[in-house]
């Protein structure tokens, strides 16, 4: 069942860039969330998805958010890609697809391909913006947008 806007961001752990426990409860009812999550490091649409969200990062923070990028990548590959591009938030291994399968991601391209889906959860972890669309930097500008919404009620 796919998680949707006015839900909770569920608590789970997963291994982060340099393989340490992350913990969503630890962030839960601390601050705004923004979890993206993308099909594959290096890949054209979602390095300019992830190095948007890097070059947007402190207007984030801005807002006290955090942001989170997840793909079925391994913590090497995250390692390599956040490296590389100079990605200062912290990016989750799915390679399960235990949180793909958690948030109800949908695949797309016929299902050949992991979807493309942001979600914002306000600082008590509810949900209020969904975007899912293959249009990689967009997702940063609605992402922003649910941000500035939810610190301004």
């Amino acid at each position: 069942m796919a998680l949707i806007i006015g839900d909770k961001i569920p608590n789970f752990i997963a291994k982060d860039t340099f393989g340490n426990d992350f913990i969503s409860a630890n962030y839960i009812g601390i601050k705004p969330l923004v979890f993206y999550f993308y099909p594959k490091d290096n890949t054209p649409g979602c390095t300019a998805q992830a190095c948007s969200f890097r070059d947007k990062y402190e207007d984030f923070k801005d807002f006290g958010a955090e942001v989170i990028g997840i793909s079925g990548d391994s913590i090497a590959s995250h390692q390599n890609f956040t490296s590389q591009y100079k990605l200062p938030f912290v990016l989750l291994s799915d390679s399960d697809k235990k949180l793909r399968t958690l948030f109800g991601v949908p695949a797309s391209f016929l299902g050949l391909l992991p979807g493309r889906v942001t979600y914002v959860a306000d600082k008590e972890g509810i949900i209020t913006m969904i975007f899912d669309s293959v249009m990689a930097t967009k997702h940063i500008t609605k992402a922003l947008e649910a941000i500035k919404k939810a610190a301004k009620s």
